[in-house]
């Protein structure tokens, strides 16, 4: 069987005015996994990246592991959606980031605040009662990720291996295909996903399987303080 493994990128620089660039620590957790996973995964025959910078900036870290890796091609399928747009549909006034990070500062939980708001936002967005608000809906986002992974399987070819270095938004549309999962379950498992953990899809003339999700043993033991969600 082929395998191909959605990497969620690693720590982004939330709060910055430039959120697309990761961490001091995303790069630290963007090394381990690749000192992690090369052993696991020995044989690379492509890499993929979205084009995002936050998904460049971990693959390359990660595949200094690799004697010899595969230079990166970037496939727009694996992009995030925007959830910039997505804010600013369930609020409007979020389209100002100063406002948004004006908003979310006063509650004193930060983080915790934009979690509330980025889960009502995107709850909005899956209902489908707003379609026509949204340059792309969720219906769309998902079709195009799974033709993404389609496309990087097809290429490949039987019994390779891929790796894929994405955002969690694309992870969770391929697992929700893959597993059938409703769509009000799908930011349930969104929220779920670590910073450069690992989606392993098993694929083969019989279809796809998704083997494993979101796993981050590389941040047990000694690395425990890399694990992070956002």
């Amino acid at each position: 069987m082929g395998v191909v493994y959605l990497i969620r990128h690693a720590q982004a620089s939330f709060g910055a005015a430039n959120y697309d660039k990761l961490s001091a620590l995303g790069v630290q957790q963007a090394r381990a996994l690749g000192l992690a996973l090369q052993p696991r995964v020995a044989d690379v025959a492509a890499a993929y990246v979205g084009q995002m910078a936050r998904h460049r900036q971990t693959a390359e870290p990660a595949l200094q592991a690799w004697p010899a890796p595969p230079p990166l091609q970037v496939h727009a399928g694996f992009d995030e959606f925007d959830h910039e747009e997505v804010l600013a549909r369930y609020k409007p006034m979020y389209a100002n980031r100063i406002l948004l990070m004006a908003d979310m500062a006063r509650t004193l939980q930060p983080r915790k605040a934009f979690q509330a708001a980025f889960d009502a936002a995107a709850a909005r967005w899956l209902s489908g009662d707003f379609d026509g608000e949204y340059r792309e809906t969720w219906p769309a986002f998902r079709a195009r990720c799974v033709a993404a992974l389609d496309a990087v399987i097809a290429v490949a070819g039987p019994s390779r291996t891929v790796l894929v270095f994405t955002s969690g938004g694309p992870i969770s549309a391929i697992a929700q295909d893959l597993l059938g999962l409703p769509d009000a379950r799908v930011f349930a498992l969104n929220r779920t996903l670590v910073n450069a953990a690992v989606t392993k899809v098993l694929y083969s003339e019989n279809g796809k399987f998704l083997s494993s999700l979101n796993e981050h043993g590389h941040f047990d033991g000694a690395n425990r303080a890399l694990l992070t969600y956002r």
